[in-house]
């Protein structure tokens, strides 16, 4: 349920309610907005909440139908902004992340990192760990992976996000990495999940090959409600029947999510596509629809890369697309 207190509750107000709540055994969430402050309140004995309706400082007392809580709209009506350094999820300014697949060596991750800061981009991205669909495929690196993107951060500058596929590698990734990323395979690994939101870390949460928005929505609801609200999601496109693609990139997905969710939202148009030459115009067409960033896999040789090479984007290619994304931004009031 959440408690909407009036125009005029004051600081002192808000503490009554708050205080009352938590006597009780309520888990109490505030957020403060420009115009009034919502109380989000999770617990069973909704009579006693509804009771609350008579104080003088609180203008009403709704309940929220929706399965997920802390993640929706009606708990926490302003936008969340996820900060990750010096980089924000979450404003007009949408943030690219770029790199690629699997980290295949030092020289390879360097040359895409110094490449990756040339561009003005702030986010490196590169698999560590990497689940695949055949035992046989490369499986990454590691921990020297991680070694290998740190490295990379501390060098340029950059932050990094790399995937962690189960609790040891959670473990490495929470020490090494600045976001941690759960993938499609993983985003109903509720016990993963839970791990995840007791790190703290910033989240990149993908959405499952074949996962609804409200499905997607609760497993962002298991991080958050382990006590990690640092959630940014991702849409990495679905399993529909179209063949031509590697899966179906969700666009409506984006003004959806705006809708009922308050956490930011990035698209994948690497992995929704899985063609370099698709990339791009998929990419702008994300940004034209809202999104607050891009993850792109970008690759010095994508020929030779031992993972998703034909998706990876040569690094003439990123170039090229981030400059005409800064078009199509400004053309929708963000920036890149």
């Amino acid at each position: 349920m959440i408690i909407v207190m009036s125009k005029s509750a004051s600081t002192d107000d808000v503490d009554a309610v708050t205080t009352r709540l938590k006597a009780e055994g309520f888990q109490v969430h505030l957020s403060q907005g420009v115009e009034r402050t919502i109380i989000g309140v999770i617990g069973e004995r909704t009579e006693e909440v509804m009771r609350l309706g008579a104080m003088q400082a609180v203008e009403q007392v709704v309940p929220v139908r929706r399965p997920y809580k802390l993640v929706s709209r009606d708990f926490h009506p302003e936008n969340t902004v996820v900060r990750v350094g010096p980089v924000e999820f979450g404003t007009e300014k949408a943030v690219i992340i770029a790199g690629p697949c699997a980290v295949e060596s030092r020289e390879q991750v360097m040359e895409s990192a110094a490449a990756v800061q040339r561009m003005g981009i702030p986010v490196l991205r590169g698999g560590a760990y990497k689940p695949r669909t055949s035992p046989y495929s490369f499986q990454g690196m590691a921990v020297e992976g991680l070694r290998i993107l740190a490295e990379a951060r501390d060098r340029y500058g950059l932050m990094v996000v790399t995937e962690a596929v189960d609790h040891e590698s959670l473990r490495n990734v929470a020490e090494w990495a600045d976001i941690v990323q759960i993938g499609a395979r993983n985003m109903q690994n509720f016990e993963l999940l839970k791990a995840v939101g007791q790190t703290g870390k910033p989240v990149l949460l993908k959405r499952g090959i074949a996962a609804t928005i409200d499905e997607w929505l609760m497993a962002a609801e298991y991080i958050a409600a382990h006590g990690n609200p640092n959630i940014i999601l991702c849409e990495r496109g679905i399993r529909t029947y179209e063949q031509k693609t590697r899966n179906t990139l969700d666009l409506s997905a984006i003004p959806v999510i705006k809708q009922l969710c308050h956490l930011p939202i990035i698209i994948d148009p690497s992995h929704s596509t899985g063609q370099w030459n698709w990339v791009a115009p998929m990419a702008r067409a994300g940004i034209a629809a809202g999104a607050d960033g891009l993850i792109i896999e970008a690759h010095p040789n994508p020929q030779e890369a031992l993972s998703d090479g034909p998706q990876s984007l040569n690094l003439p290619h990123l170039a090229e697309l981030v400059t005409s994304l800064s078009a199509v931004a400004q053309a929708v009031g963000r920036t890149i």
